[in-house]
Order: structure tokens, then C-alpha cells, then sequence
């Protein structure tokens, strides 16, 4: 899947909203910071994971927040289940 939000600004913007909607959906807050740097890091797995799945093509804005999105809520289910026992 390739994501083009456009630009630095874009990918800016696609990291708060799916670090804000991810943490949304999970019932977590990390802050702004967290939330940018959680959409950026679920963008990068959104799109590995949709590229697996055979899922290709131009996202655009509002399909990087979707892939974004996707990817930062699986971000955070893996780390909870990793840090479950501390």
C-alpha cells in the first residue's frame, strides 16, 4: 500500500489523527507527542500489513488516516499484550 498524505505537513497530520483515533478506540492517551509518533509507527505497519494482505494502490489522505489508523490500533495491542505481566 503506498500512503501519500503529501508531504511532511501530511504525514504530520495523519500521525496525530491515527495516533488520536487508535488511542480513541483502545481507551489510551499518550499525549500529542505519543499520539504522532504512534500514528507514524502504525502508518508504517498499516501499510505492511495491507501490502501482505495483497491490498495495494494510492491511499490519499483520508486512506493513509484509515491505514494509519489500522495499523496504530494493532501497534497498541501487541504492546499491551507484551507488557501485560509488568
Amino acid at each position: 500500500m503506498e500512503l501519500q498524505p503529501g508531504g511532511i505537513i501530511g504525514w504530520i497530520i495523519v500521525g496525530l489523527v491515527a495516533g488520536w483515533l487508535a488511542g480513541k478506540l483502545t481507551g489510551t492517551d499518550r499525549g500529542i507527542v505519543g499520539n504522532l509518533l504512534l500514528g507514524l509507527v502504525g502508518a508504517f505497519v498499516g501499510g505492511f500489513l495491507f501490502s501482505l494482505l495483497g491490498i495495494s494502490g494510492s491511499a490519499g489522505l483520508i486512506g493513509s488516516i484509515v491505514v494509519a489508523t489500522i495499523g496504530a490500533v494493532i501497534v497498541i495491542a501487541v504492546v499491551r499484550l507484551v507488557t501485560r505481566g509488568r
